[in-house]
């Protein structure tokens, strides 16, 4: 009689110690900055011996995440390194979890790289707060995005933190998905903790705008995130707006601006902006005295020339034009 095997038995995960690149991966520090927190502050591998290599364990990854997180939020190296050392182990979210090895993927150009890319994102010449906030992004730590975020637009105000934190972070993540093919869900999460940020800055006091100013972006236009930050950015000078998302079809523009009494419309598009997507001048016309019409983001670049249409470059040429428009000045044209 044949033999029959009895069907193998899944069975479960067996934990692993973590290497020196294999840690620093996951908190998106250097490999170098690993061995100074060992030899100034003691959070180094705990089962370490002498003449053999550094192998980390769960509760040696928790304390580290938790100072990680702790310097990201603002703390002092030293003093966020004391708290992890005083902190107990058991109670650190999973310091009682085994350790597994990160699962390789396959990329489009057919190279095999770890879950999460295996890198950090490069921000070039950004300063120390986008470096935090691309380390926090590519850990997928929201909280600590968010957190960073909301620091800087307290600190220095959305224009600054647009330019200098988060955009240098978002392009960063977009140049490693186009060479690397990964990354998406580093970007969405980016994008959702940005918006979650922005909009929590509101004007103080009353606005200085009885006619609302129009943000959206036309179909097929899908990001939305610039008129948010253009929001947040007027809400600094006491200016209301009314954000219509993405996606919206000239005509509900068109709708818009005649059921509010719209004192300006800004439009964003990040791809190419197809021909037509503009609402026509007579539709415009049609409401007075008539809003005006400002257009930003690289997808309308090569569009003809519009009487009426204002172009801007960038977030802060934005905000200054339609600032100078509730002011009853004229925009640069």
């Amino acid at each position: 009689m044949p033999i029959r095997r009895r069907p193998a038995r899944a069975e479960p995960p067996v934990g692993i110690d973590l290497g020196v690149s294999a840690v620093a991966r996951r908190l998106g520090v250097a490999t170098g900055t690993l061995r100074t927190w060992d030899r100034r502050y003691g959070l180094g591998p705990s089962a370490h011996e002498a003449g053999t290599r550094r192998r980390y364990t769960a509760g040696d990854l928790a304390r580290l995440t938790l100072m990680r997180r702790l310097m990201l939020e603002g703390a002092a190296t030293a003093d966020a390194a004391r708290a992890a050392a005083q902190a107990e182990v058991a109670d650190l979210p999973g310091a009682g979890e085994p350790l597994l090895p990160d699962a390789p993927v396959a990329t489009p150009r057919g190279r095999r790289a770890r879950s999460g890319g295996g890198r950090v994102v490069a921000t070039r010449e950004a300063g120390p707060a986008a470096r935090g906030l691309a380390r926090a992004a590519m850990s997928l730590d929201s909280d600590a995005c968010t957190a960073l975020l909301r620091s800087s637009l307290v600190r220095a105000g959305v224009v600054a933190t647009w330019n200098d934190v988060l955009l240098p972070v978002l392009n960063g993540v977009g140049e490693r998905w186009r060479s690397t093919g990964a990354g998406v869900e580093v970007e969405h999460l980016l994008s959702e903790c940005a918006e979650a940020a922005l909009r929590g800055v509101e004007v103080d006091g009353p606005a200085r705008n009885t006619r609302p100013v129009l943000l959206a972006a036309l179909e097929p236009e899908d990001h939305r995130l610039p008129t948010i930050a253009v929001a947040a950015a007027l809400a600094e000078h006491g200016v209301s707006t009314r954000s219509l998302g993405a996606r919206l079809p000239a005509r509900a523009l068109v709708d818009a601006v005649s059921r509010t009494g719209a004192l300006a419309v800004f439009l964003w598009s990040q791809g190419a902006a197809g021909p037509g997507q503009l609402p026509d001048d007579a539709a415009l016309i049609a409401v007075r005295p008539r809003p005006v019409l400002m257009l930003g983001g690289p997808g309308w670049a090569g569009q003809p020339q519009r009487a009426g249409v204002v172009v801007v470059a960038d977030l802060a040429s934005a905000v200054t034009a339609l600032v100078a428009v509730v002011s009853g000045g004229v925009p640069a044209r």
